[in-house]
């Protein structure tokens, strides 16, 4: 069953990654490039002051921040501890695949499904109940997730477990930050 599903996800992502052209191809570069995103990230936080205030949208800064940190070192440890190897690096997909970045770092899970899955989400469960229009900030890893598949580094498994892994991380986060928030007002009001 787990060669099924391994041979499953190999061709899922060829099947994706076939669907990507030249034409597309320098949005997806631009697209998966972290710092294209330094802006919105800004917003967050900017969301953060505008809806919690003062020490509140500190407290959640800093969770936002921890959130990010938290996932990026366990998805640093998962990669390293697995070792798979990512698609542009498998030989057998050389003439398959459309390759566009050549890492050499290994695939699972994606740091980038981790990383703004983790980001997003935290945000969205604090702002939330402020603004449903959040909601669209899922927008951002979703495209990000599918740069990774169309420029042939990531397979839909390392996306589809590094967004779980995100997403865990994201509500465990926000449960800590809402308990300290909540000790926060409990303090400010008594």
């Amino acid at each position: 069953m787990f060669e099924s599903l391994k041979q499953w996800d190999r061709d899922l992502f060829v099947f994706l990654n076939s669907l990507g052209g030249e034409s597309f191809d320098s949005f997806w570069l631009f697209t998966t490039r972290i710092e294209i995103w330094i802006p919105l990230l800004i917003f967050f936080g900017f969301l953060f002051f505008y809806y919690y205030k003062g020490r509140k949208a500190l407290v959640a800064l800093t969770f936002l921040v921890l959130t990010f940190a938290a996932t990026y070192l366990f998805t640093l440890l998962v990669k390293d501890y697995v070792g798979r190897l990512r698609p542009n690096n498998v030989e057998a997909f050389a003439e398959l695949i459309r390759i566009l970045q050549q890492p050499n770092s290994y695939s699972f899970f994606s740091g980038h499904a981790s990383s703004s899955f983790a980001i997003t989400t935290f945000v969205v469960l604090m702002l939330r109940n402020y603004t449903k229009w959040i909601y669209l900030a899922y927008i951002w890893p979703i495209i990000f997730v599918l740069s990774r598949i169309f420029v042939g580094v990531h397979y839909p498994s390392d996306i589809f477990v590094g967004a779980l892994v995100g997403t865990v991380f994201a509500f465990v986060f926000y449960k800590l930050c809402k308990k300290i928030i909540e000790k926060e007002s409990l303090v400010l009001h008594s």
